[in-house]
């Protein structure tokens, strides 16, 4: 008989209970790593959890419902975010069978990617195979295990730093590390997989990173360590590389007929249609759009559920391409346009997202999320450029590239440092709204506590934000599943 070994999570979201099983396989055998093809094979397995993420779709609405640009239906569990009513055992999220839409499939997902990120890593040395697509898949698993991590530190802050496999219960229990631990871990895997030869520009099989992906990731999370020297200096290089350019229309970034022309911007994507991995469906085309029955503008599956606060449609300048991202009407089956709210009354001032629009698939997915796009590169250099130097002349060339493409005169010269910064914060929530960004740009700048104040409608018109919702609550069933593990203190 085969011996099998099993490379455990229990820490991390697969076993919910205490440590007393005895444990049987998962996807490692003392056979497999052997070939090439196992590799391959493997290095896929480390991306399914981005999938399991954005199916949710918590890779972008643990954000998005918790932040000042979009709020939920009020249906039970989904607007937790949004009323900030979570605790550490998610009892809402679990009832409404939508933990795939609350933090812990954050924890669960990233766990799970890291877990077999490390096998990748500790095993495909040894494989049997080309020695270039060796060191490639190597450093996708570093890159990833990098992404993994930065998604898990800036939801809970203090994590668990997880970089050997677990073929022992011993091996999975592992405590928490400071940020400032995590982020160097990060770096240290980024360093990595910069090294690895990974292809250069948007020609690279859909849904893999290219170089420049990687060093992208590594100014956005230097952006987020407040390492303003390293942020900029990742940002240029992806810049002055000149491997991706900006699209002259910004709503063909998102057009599903235009996909692939949209990879010279669109940097780094979850695939769920097409990619080099099984497809996966998402909820973002159905959440986004008026219910299907009244017409196919949106998708043939959408249902109604998300919408853009009123406050932050009125907040852009008429004039900002942008805002033809958000609408307050839709096209219905006669050709008829059609007041959102008439069919949609969750409020008179509910606005439509049509950035992930797909009429034509059978399965009611836009092909692609974004995860890193060339604007963010953009506006992480206007940002550190003015950490370190104040509003110069070259940080507002970075920033008036991006509203120049949205349609819009130059940012007002002669700004002071702060306000500069401010500026920039503003045009990210402009750029990549509905993208799971905001949440973490208020967070990181200590904003989160005031942001909200003009996120509020008929249907949300309280928001009881508290200072611990800078982080989640660490899951409870993992700290009762890890004796090393800590509640995060404000939670406690």
């Amino acid at each position: 008989m085969k011996k099998i070994l099993l490379p455990i999570f229990v820490a991390f979201g697969l076993i919910s209970c205490q440590l007393e099983e005895t444990i049987y396989s998962s996807i490692y055998t003392e056979a497999f790593y052997k070939t090439a093809a196992d590799a391959e094979k493997g290095l896929i397995a480390v991306y399914d959890p981005i999938a399991d993420m954005a199916g949710g779709p918590v890779l972008t609405i643990v954000s998005d419902l918790s932040a000042d640009q979009a709020y939920p239906r009020a249906v039970v569990g989904r607007n937790t975010l949004t009323l900030f009513t979570y605790d550490p055992n998610y009892t809402t999220q679990k009832s409404a069978g939508r933990i795939n839409e609350s933090p812990q499939q954050i924890w669960t997902s990233c766990y799970d990617g890291i877990e077999k990120a490390n096998w990748i890593i500790q095993k495909v040395p040894a494989a049997s195979m080309d020695a270039v697509r060796q060191k490639q898949i190597i450093g996708e698993a570093y890159f990833l295990r990098a992404f993994y991590h930065w998604m898990l530190t800036k939801n809970f802050g203090d994590v668990p730093i997880k970089i050997k496999a677990s073929a022992t219960q011993a091996e999975a229990i592992v405590g928490k590390s400071t940020k400032a631990e995590v982020y160097k871990q990060i770096y240290s895997d980024l360093d990595q997989a910069s090294n690895a030869g990974l292809v250069s520009g948007p020609g690279i099989e859909k849904g893999r990173p290219s170089n420049e992906v990687v060093t992208a990731l590594y100014a956005k999370v230097a952006l987020y360590n407040e390492d303003w020297a390293t942020a900029l200096k990742k940002a240029q290089e992806v810049i002055n590389s000149g491997k991706y350019s900006l699209m002259a229309d910004v709503r063909d970034v998102y057009r599903y007929d235009k996909e692939d022309l949209a990879r010279v911007e669109n940097m780094w994507a979850f695939e769920s249609e097409g990619g080099f991995s099984p497809s996966r469906g998402h909820q973002l085309t159905g959440l986004c759009g008026p219910p299907a029955s009244t017409g196919p503008e949106y998708g043939k599956t959408t249902f109604g559920s998300m919408f853009a606060y009123q406050s932050f449609f009125n907040s852009f300048n008429p004039s900002d391409k942008r805002r033809l991202l958000l609408d307050t009407t839709y096209v219905d089956k006669s050709n008829k346009i059609i007041p959102q709210r008439s069919i949609t009354p969750i409020t008179a001032q509910g606005v439509l997202i049509k950035k992930f629009q797909d009429p034509v698939s059978t399965v009611g997915n836009i092909p692609n999320i974004p995860i890193l796009r060339l604007p963010d590169v953009y506006l992480i250099a206007a940002e550190a450029e003015a950490r370190q130097n104040g509003a110069t002349s070259a940080a507002y060339g970075y920033i008036n590239i991006i509203r120049k493409r949205a349609g819009l005169a130059d940012l007002t010269a002669g700004l002071g440092k702060d306000a500069f910064i401010d500026a920039v914060i503003q045009e990210r929530s402009w750029e990549f709204f509905a993208e799971g960004d905001r949440w973490y740009d208020l967070t990181r700048t200590g904003k989160y506590m005031t942001a909200l104040a003009s996120a509020v409608n008929t249907v949300y018109p309280t928001r009881p934000v508290q200072a611990k919702n800078k982080y989640f609550p660490i899951p409870q069933d993992e700290i009762n599943a890890n004796p090393k593990l800590e509640q995060n203190a404000d939670w406690k």
